[in-house]
């Protein structure tokens, strides 16, 4: 079995992609399928992946042997920073053929790899490679994560073309309602982007992400998809 990559990425940091994707691997064990998630690169910690936590609390279930092994989360970095920045101030250096070897194992024995990068489409691995470079190499099929927050509307768009460009699929747009800032943006935002999508990325599916107060720690969730 070689399962499926999706990889999850967003419009900016601390935009809702960690939810999103605990949310999404959640709604796929639910349909019956076997699913794992995998952070790319976590900076910010030291002994354990706080993303991967976040993962495992919200589909309900404790850590796996996978990610006691290292393979859901390859690189930790102590400082909260960019990738590169937190791999030189630690004194190591990323080797993405790493990354992708612990992905490819995951392969073999779940049908669906959540891959969730660190920050946004550019954010540099090092000084040689950023984000995007990585998805477009590997060929994954991208999940973008946005908000209704004010300036989501160009960013959004800013990674949308960044993607056709480098010629990446993306599957799906993730909107996070979480959390509120002026309904009147977040409204006016959701709609430009349904008919944006509409129109421009025909294929792409819009999601909606609920709102983190409503995510029961026990109880099917799913991310609706128009």
């Amino acid at each position: 079995m070689k399962g499926k990559v999706l990889f999850i990425s967003g419009i900016d940091t601390n935009v809702g992609k960690t939810y999103a994707t605990g949310i999404l691997a959640r709604q796929l064990a639910a349909e019956g399928h076997t699913v794992i998630t995998q952070k790319m690169i976590q900076t910010g910690c030291t002994d354990i992946s706080e993303d991967i936590e976040m993962h495992r609390q919200l589909m309900g279930i404790p850590f796996t042997e996978e990610d006691k092994a290292g393979l859901t989360c390859p690189y930790i970095f102590t400082y909260p920073c960019s990738p590169h920045m937190a791999a030189e101030r630690d004194g190591r250096r990323i080797d993405l053929s790493v990354i992708t070897r612990a992905t490819q194992e995951l392969q073999k024995h779940y049908e669906y790899v959540l891959l969730e990068g660190a920050g946004g489409l550019m954010v540099p691995n090092d000084f040689h490679s950023l984000a995007i470079d990585y998805i477009r190499e590997q060929n994954y099929p991208l999940i973008l994560v946005t908000s209704g927050k004010l300036g989501s509307i160009n960013h959004t768009l800013l990674s949308l073309y960044a993607c056709r460009q480098q010629g990446i699929q993306v599957d799906s747009v993730i909107y996070n309602l979480y959390p509120h800032t002026d309904q009147l943006i977040e409204d006016n935002t959701l709609e430009y982007l349904r008919q944006y999508l509409r129109h421009e990325w025909p294929d792409t599916h819009l999601r909606l992400l609920p709102e983190k107060s409503s995510y029961p720690p026990h109880s099917e969730m799913a991310i609706p998809t128009e």
